[in-house]
């Protein structure tokens, strides 16, 4: 019997001071605040909550010790932090703020042997390996710098070169679902299960139940989720975005465009349409 997904995960992505989201990586919205966001994802028993600043790489640096510092005072869940991780210091210095797991992405893909030393320093199950793959010219190919740099390196190697270095973890992004509420890539998933034995969580594309329920016999450790949670957080609880209380462009805070795609989700309903298949 075909094994059910264990874990249901809320992802953040983060830049600046602001949750914020945007659709196949691009035109980013703002959101709200991450602490608040965690928490209340934290509330409806997420398994694990992913922080990802996503201009870190393009920037040279990593915003979220801070962040990641005021959550895991408050939550007690596992924490994958990603965005803009460079050395072994800097995994050192957000395992020390709270995190629980580092997802790594650009520096891997600039260094596979950084897995390695990563690994050989703080252990296998610390380390998640980020896979962003876009669907292009009838192939998939892998991005890195949050889906802006094409990789060139193949699929299928890199996901073993990743593994065979001792990587816990494969963290499977589909850049050109994520955000449309279109349902999840299962031809990349089908591609990709075929040759991983470590744990596989996806994201990109979920926003219906009907779209996690066609996943939820996959052979995969866990889903990963953002717009459909966050749209729903918001719909239900406008209080938190008083007037002033962010920075940025809060236009699409206050229209509520492009809602449509999405379901209403919170995690506690996909666990339970999950457990009753």
């Amino acid at each position: 019997m075909t094994k059910k997904f264990k874990r249901v995960i809320a992802r953040l992505d983060v830049k600046g001071p602001n949750v914020v989201k945007g659709v196949q990586m691009e035109g980013l919205r703002v959101l709200g605040q991450p602490e608040e966001f965690a928490e209340y994802y934290y509330n409806q028993n997420a398994d694990e909550i992913i922080f990802s600043d996503i201009v870190a790489s393009l920037y040279g640096r990593n915003n979220l010790i801070d962040v990641v510092s005021k959550t895991a005072k408050n939550i007690f869940i596992p924490l994958i932090v990603g965005g803009g991780i460079r050395t072994l210091k800097d995994i050192y210095d957000l395992l020390r703020a709270g995190a629980d797991k580092i997802s790594l992405n650009s520096a891997a893909i600039k260094n596979p042997k950084f897995i390695q030393e990563a690994v050989k320093e703080f252990g296998s199950s610390t380390i998640t390996i980020s896979v962003e793959v876009n669907f292009l010219n009838n192939k998939y190919e892998i991005f890195y710098n949050n889906g802006r740099e094409p990789a060139n390196i193949d699929l299928n190697e890199w996901i073993n070169e990743c593994q065979d270095r001792g990587a816990g973890e494969i963290l499977l992004s589909a850049i050109h679902k994520d955000g449309t509420g279109k349902g999840y890539d299962t031809n990349l998933i089908d591609q990709v299960k075929e040759i991983v034995y470590i744990p596989l969580i996806v994201q990109g594309g979920a926003g219906s139940i009907k779209d996690i329920e066609h996943v939820s016999n996959y052979e995969i450790d866990g889903i990963v989720l953002s717009s459909a949670l966050h749209y729903t957080k918001i719909l239900q609880d406008d209080n938190v975005y008083r007037e002033g209380s962010l920075e940025g462009n809060k236009e699409f805070l206050k229209s509520k465009k492009n809602f449509l795609n999405f379901e209403k989700l919170n995690i506690e309903m996909i666990k339970k349409a999950v457990s009753n298949l």
